[in-house]
This record gives structure tokens, C-alpha cells and sequence, in this order.
């Protein structure tokens, strides 16, 4: 079989029996595809020593330690699959380590900058504006519930109604969950759909509809709208992000005493590893705050 055969036989796998995502699928595509560019050796057939030279060739092209492990993340899962389907009689890339990344900690937004953008967007909504309005409702639930921004826009209007305190979200792999939402989130969303239906009936089964391809708004509109309401709140627009509001989200949560287990199940995490993260974070900003803060601290 070809390259090009087998590619398309394991994602048509990912996509059936994982549930994987199409952004997903064109990235494992991308990184196979990248690999069958720059080696030597044909996919299918590649060695342990076949893999070992397109990696140190990965490194040589500059790539960070972060990509090159997600590329041989995707040539393990490969290799997996040929295998397990009996493609293969081995998988060449089982013993290849990964290369040792430093843990970058996620840059957080403060409470403070947090409220600025939710009492500038509220503000701004206020006027009436059904843009205003439906950006208030993405900052209010994004910081509400710590959704990525793929779940938000995804979201279908039966998800939310005038009593809901909790709401069904479909997340990575098609695994669901349940989410806690607040009444001012809530609030902010049924405005939205109200303002909606009053410009357009009832035409989408989006809670953001858009006339784009998608049908409903998408994560890269939701971040420039983001960096729009960061500028006019006086907020580092770099700062912001819809992931970002996420990581608020976790960060905040814990820092007023919330349980671990339950931030990584609002979260969606299938591993609690993940969300420790934001235990490192807290320690590092507690950290700082002693050094630049505390009397007796030499600033060191």
C-alpha cells in the first residue's frame, strides 16, 4: 500500500473509532505528511533508525522540543495502528524517547484585568448592540465556565435555557460532560439569544450562529473580538485569549479553594495531571508575591 493509502486509513480509524476532531485529523495528517517530505525512507516502511534521523532532522530545522515530540506522538500512533491492523509485524517507533521539554506554566489573567473585561463588555452591551450583546455572553460564559472555545461556539441553543444551572458539553474524543453555570453567565446568554431571535427568527441551531461555512461562529472571530474588547477595557490585548480565559478560569477557582478533581472534570481533562498545572501557577505567583511584596524580602 502507499503512504498516501495508509495515512488516510488511519485517520478514517481516528475519526470512527476515536472521535477525533477534523482540526485533529488535518494535524496527524500534516505531521505524517511531513515526514514522508523529509525522509528518505517511505512511511510504511520506516526503522527505528529512519525515525531517530527524521527527528534529529526536525531539531536541525529549528523545531522547539515541544514539536518534535507531538511529531513523534503521531508516528507512535501510526506505527500503533499498522501493527495492531497487522500491517507491520512491529512498531519502530515503540522505544524512541521524547525529547525533555521544560514545563512552561501558563500566563494567567489577573481577577482584577478579568473584571474589566466583564464590566467593559457589559458596558458596552448596554447600549443595545446585538454585536455587544453577543460578546458579553462569549466573555461572561467563557470566564463562567472554563469551556475551550471550540465547545463554546459548537454549543447548540437547546444547551441553554432561562433555568438551566448546569449545561451538556461534548468535548474532546466525544466524551460529555456536565458544567456548572452561573446566573450571570446565564443571563448574558439569554439576552443574546433574545437579541438574536428578534434580528433573525429563529434560523440557527447554534447558540453563536454565523453565515460563515461553519454555521456558527468561529474560534479565530472569537479571539479578535476578544483583543477588540481587551483594548477598550485597558487590558494587555496579548494578554487575552479565549484560552486564556480558561486558564483564568482553573487559576481563579483554585485559588478560592476549589477541589482539584472537580476543576478537572468542569475542565474536561481525562488526566489530573493536566490540571496541576495550575497548582504550579499558584505557587509560582505565591512565590513572587513574597519577594516583591513581604518587608523583610530582598527582592531576590
Amino acid at each position: 500500500m502507499s503512504d498516501a493509502s495508509l495515512i488516510d486509513g488511519f485517520l478514517e480509524m481516528l475519526a470512527a473509532e476515536k472521535g477525533r476532531a477534523r482540526n485533529s485529523l488535518l494535524a496527524y495528517k500534516r505531521d505524517l505528511d511531513d515526514f514522508c517530505e523529509h525522509s528518505s525512507a517511505s512511511l510504511g516502511g520506516a526503522s527505528s533508525e529512519d525515525i531517530r534521523k527524521y527527528l534529529e532532522g526536525l531539531y536541525r530545522r529549528g523545531m522547539k522540543p515541544g514539536t518534535v515530540s507531538r511529531r513523534l506522538s503521531a508516528l507512535r500512533q501510526f506505527f500503533l495502528f499498522l501493527y495492531s491492523d497487522g500491517i507491520r509485524s512491529d512498531n519502530p517507533a515503540t522505544n524512541i524517547e521524547s525529547p525533555r521539554q521544560a514545563q512552561s506554566l501558563p500566563k494567567v489573567l489577573s481577577e482584577a484585568d478579568v473584571d474589566r473585561l466583564l464590566d467593559t463588555a457589559e458596558s458596552l452591551a448596554a447600549g443595545g448592540k446585538a454585536e455587544a450583546i453577543r460578546l458579553h455572553a462569549l466573555v461572561e460564559t467563557l470566564y463562567a465556565t472554563g469551556l475551550r472555545i471550540s465547545e463554546l461556539v459548537g454549543l447548540p441553543q437547546r444547551a441553554v435555557g432561562p433555568d438551566s444551572a448546569m449545561i451538556m458539553v461534548r468535548g474532546k474524543g466525544g466524551r460529555e460532560r456536565m458544567v456548572p453555570l452561573g446566573g450571570k453567565a446565564r443571563r448574558a446568554l439569554m439576552a443574546h439569544l433574545a437579541a438574536v431571535r428578534a434580528k433573525d427568527g429563529d434560523p440557527s441551531p447554534y447558540l453563536f450562529p454565523s453565515s460563515g461555512a461553519e454555521g456558527h461562529l468561529t474560534r479565530r472571530r472569537v479571539g479578535q473580538l476578544l483583543k477588540d474588547l481587551a483594548v477598550a477595557a485597558g487590558v494587555m490585548p496579548s494578554s487575552v485569549s479565549p484560552h486564556k480565559l480558561r486558564h483564568a478560569f482553573a487559576t481563579h477557582l483554585l485559588a478560592h479553594g476549589a477541589d482539584l478533581r472537580a476543576v478537572q472534570q468542569m475542565l474536561g481533562h481525562a488526566d489530573i495531571s493536566t490540571t496541576q498545572i495550575y497548582t504550579h501557577v499558584l505557587e509560582e505567583r505565591l512565590k513572587s508575591l513574597v519577594l516583591t511584596k513581604h518587608p523583610l524580602s530582598d527582592g531576590r
